[in-house]
Formats: structure tokens, C-alpha cells, sequence
């Protein structure tokens, strides 16, 4: 492969006179992170309207592990669609509604009798896994932790952890959510071991201090928290925290909105600590782009509520129903846990000779496929820095990769690259992502210079 990456032109004249009319018409608070538009993808690749191709490593944050455009989904949804397009679950019911649910309560952890209903969004999904929790527990409170992303609801908002730009002037917020420390060992200075048994311990004080745990409905858990910039739970924490709950009655439910479906190298993340949730929370990847969502649970939970206080309009429709079912079948037959893990070990090398190589690169972490890397201006004092990440992306966009960002500071580069990604396409995006740093390198040496 040649050392020189190519730069691509953009935005090119199609894309400028699209965003000329995206910003008439479409308002400034919903963001972008490319100044570009997408017009056809297929697998790990997209192509915007002026025909610059882009290798996508943020597959729709994480909404396309089994690629774009793949044509058994896409057939599916052909076929629904000729056939039933809407009816409303709670009017008329379809078969692949059940199908699915049948599908994910045998794929789910735990071997006792569950049930599975959906929705539409992620947030959806959170906000009725908390109805369901509050109503069978009888209890008003949730926990939930620092750094966590559930969504943008009032409900949802409020369990989110980052004030800017989800939360900033739009209260007041839900009642009745408290926050609990998460085992971030990097920027707590410890070791996982110990960062575990402090968020342990600091729940129990929570409980003496805060909230009594009789009036705790659920704990709710993202295993890798993704929008908070990819922490992964350590070992045994997810297991203690669920004894924790069982202890005191509590719910213990699974975020795994963004970590489901293969992306941590596991059918769902939850597995890799032999942890069964009582509520596990799907979503994104579930549909491979079709809008769908849904909570699966202990069968005696999801049952508590009466006909009719659960459901939605859209929730669950038989088009997204059948390219669920559609993109569990790929999951299986073509074993992308497993392709995870491979891909995963390819970035977390690469990205580790990276921090070898550059000091703003204070830590790289990840599960399966799902890496990250924190930047920092300083690895002493971890002070956060944005400025070089947006300086890698930058380099990145121009040279025809996707690729985002997370994290409370926005300073950590992550990865949700589609598994069926090509070898060729994954180590020519790594050379991208070398050049960047390389670039993102020049620039703090040029300004440390110009002060000196």
C-alpha cells in the first residue's frame, strides 16, 4: 500500500448545494459530523452525492454491524413491505412481531421463561424498560452512572450523564434517577480491581445517604459504555453489581443498545462477565438501519403490566420486524461475534503501536470490535484533548474515512466499523488513521513551537 493517502475533495458541489439547503430548512441543533451526503453504501463502504468514497468506520454509531445494504435484509424488507406495511401491533397483529420475539428470547442470556416487546428508538426502549421495572418493583427510583448515554427523552435525558449538548437548558429534568461512580480505572487512577470495589462500595453508601434501596426500581448498565467513550465494566463487576441488586430486590437491567448484536464480540456484552440481566435493552444493530428497538425479560416482569399501559403507534412494525429477523440469521450463519474479535485484535494492535509512537495517546482500550483511544494533552495529568481529536477526524474525513468521537471531554476516537468489513478495507482505513496521528503529531509540535 502507498505511504501517500489520497485527499479527497470535499464537500464537492453537490454536497455544498445540499447543505446550502439543510441549513434553510433544517435546524442547528441537529449536528453532523461530515459536511457531506450520503447517497448509496454497500458493506463497509459509502458514497456521497459526488461520488467520493468513504471506508465507514462509525457504521450509523453503531447501527450496522452487519454492513449496508446487505441484500438478504434487504429482500426482507422488500417482501414485507409488498405484502403489509402497517397495521399497529395493538390493532391488528402480524406474525414476524412474534417470530422476532421468539427469535431473541432464545438468544438472549438466561434460561428462564422471558418475553420480548418493541418499539421504535433506543430511548423508546430505555424509557419503557423503566415503566416496566417501576411498575413490577412497585418502587420509583433508578440508578444509573456516570459518563452514561440512554437518549435524549426527558426520561432518557435525565439518566444521561453529559450536560452539554444533550441535557444543557432543557429542564427540569424526571424525578428520582440517581447516579452512581463507574468503574472508569483510567481516570480514577486505579487499578479495575480497585475502581470496581469503590463503585461497589459507593452504590452502599448511596443507599445510606441517597436512596434506601427498598425504593429502588432497577440498576440500569451500558456493559461498555459507548456515547461516555467505551469503557468496558472489568471483569466480576457486572456479576457483583447483579448480586448487589438481588440482595436488595432490585432490577438489574442491561444497556445494550450499542454493545448488542455481536459488536463486543459476544452476541451481547453482558455474556462475557456470565451475567443474566432481568431486563436487557436492544436496539441499533438489532435492525441494521430499519428503526426498531425492544426489551427482552424475565417473563413474570415484562407480564406485570396490564393490556394497553405498554405499546406505540410504530412499535414493532412488520417491515423493521423482518429486517430484525433477517440480520439475526447473518449474525449466525456467518458467526460476526467471531469476526468481531478478529477485527477488534487488528485495531486494539494498531492502535496500541500508535500510543507507543504518540503521547497524546494516553490510553486505548476496547471489547471485540468495539476500540477506542483517549487523548490527552499530557499522560501525567490526563488533561482531556478535544482539539487533537478533532484534528484526527479532520484528517480522516478528508482522506475517505468516517470516523467519530465520544467521551464527556469529546476526546476519544471510537470505532463501530461494520463486521463484515474487508481486510483490505480494514488496514486501509489503520493507514488513514497513521496518517492522521502522524498529522495530529506536525500540528502540536508546530504550535509548541510557535510559543517557544
Amino acid at each position: 500500500m502507498s505511504n501517500d493517502v489520497p485527499q479527497l475533495n470535499i464537500p464537492g458541489e453537490k454536497s455544498r448545494a445540499l447543505l446550502a439547503r439543510r441549513q434553510e430548512f433544517v435546524p442547528r441543533g441537529l449536528s453532523a459530523t461530515m459536511n457531506v451526503f450520503a447517497a448509496k453504501a454497500d458493506g463497509a463502504i459509502i458514497e456521497d452525492v459526488d461520488g467520493n468514497r468513504f471506508i465507514d468506520f462509525a457504521g450509523g454509531i453503531g447501527t450496522m454491524n452487519v454492513g449496508h445494504t446487505r441484500p438478504e435484509v434487504t429482500r426482507a424488507i422488500i417482501e414485507q413491505a409488498e405484502q403489509l406495511t402497517h397495521t399497529c401491533f395493538s390493532v391488528m397483529m402480524y406474525e414476524s412481531y412474534v417470530a422476532l420475539a421468539e427469535r431473541l428470547v432464545k438468544i438472549t442470556p438466561g434460561d428462564f421463561p422471558k418475553k420480548a416487546i418493541f418499539f421504535n428508538s433506543g430511548a423508546e426502549a430505555v424509557e419503557n424498560a423503566v415503566k416496566i421495572a417501576r411498575y413490577a418493583t412497585g418502587r420509583p427510583a433508578i440508578i444509573v452512572f456516570d459518563n452514561a448515554y440512554h437518549g435524549r427523552t426527558l426520561m432518557t435525558m435525565t439518566m444521561t450523564a453529559k450536560v452539554r449538548p444533550y441535557k444543557y437548558r432543557f429542564g427540569p429534568y424526571a424525578p428520582e434517577v440517581y447516579r452512581a461512580p463507574f468503574p472508569y480505572s483510567y481516570r480514577m487512577n486505579m487499578t479495575p480491581e480497585e475502581a470496581s470495589r469503590f463503585c461497589l462500595q459507593e452504590i452502599e453508601r448511596m443507599f445510606i445517604g441517597e436512596v434506601a434501596p427498598d425504593q429502588v426500581a432497577a440498576i440500569i448498565i451500558e456493559p461498555v459504555q459507548g456515547e461516555g467513550g467505551f469503557m468496558i465494566a472489568p471483569p466480576g463487576f457486572l456479576r457483583d453489581l447483579k448480586a448487589l441488586c438481588e440482595k436488595h430486590g432490585i432490577l438489574f437491567i442491561a444497556d445494550e443498545i450499542q454493545t448488542g448484536f455481536c459488536r463486543s464480540g459476544k452476541m451481547f456484552a453482558v455474556q462475557h462477565d456470565e451475567v443474566t440481566p432481568d431486563l436487557l435493552i436492544v436496539a441499533k444493530s438489532m435492525g441494521a438501519g430499519m428503526p426498531i428497538s425492544g426489551v427482552i425479560g424475565r417473563a413474570d416482569i415484562m407480564d406485570a403490566p396490564l393490556p394497553g399501559m405498554l405499546g406505540g403507534t410504530y412499535s414493532g412494525n412488520p417491515v423493521a420486524c423482518a429486517a430484525a429477523l433477517a440480520v439475526l440469521d447473518i449474525y449466525e450463519r456467518e458467526d460476526l461475534a467471531a469476526r468481531s474479535r478478529e477485527i477488534g485484535q487488528i485495531i486494539l494492535d494498531r492502535f496500541s503501536k500508535l500510543q507507543e509512537q504518540y503521547p497524546f495517546i494516553g490510553e486505548v482500550r476496547g471489547l471485540g470490535g468495539m476500540v477506542a483511544m483517549e487523548l490527552v494533552k499530557d499522560r501525567t495529568t490526563k488533561e482531556p484533548d478535544p482539539q487533537t481529536a478533532n484534528t484526527i477526524l479532520a484528517a480522516a474525513h478528508q482522506r475517505g474515512l468516517i470516523l467519530i468521537k465520544a467521551g464527556m471531554y469529546d476526546n476519544i476516537i471510537r470505532v463501530l466499523v461494520p463486521l463484515n468489513v474487508t481486510d483490505e478495507q480494514l488496514q486501509q482505513a489503520l493507514h488513514i488513521i497513521d496518517t492522521a496521528a502522524q498529522l495530529a503529531a506536525d500540528a502540536i509540535s508546530a504550535a509548541t513551537s510557535s510559543v517557544s
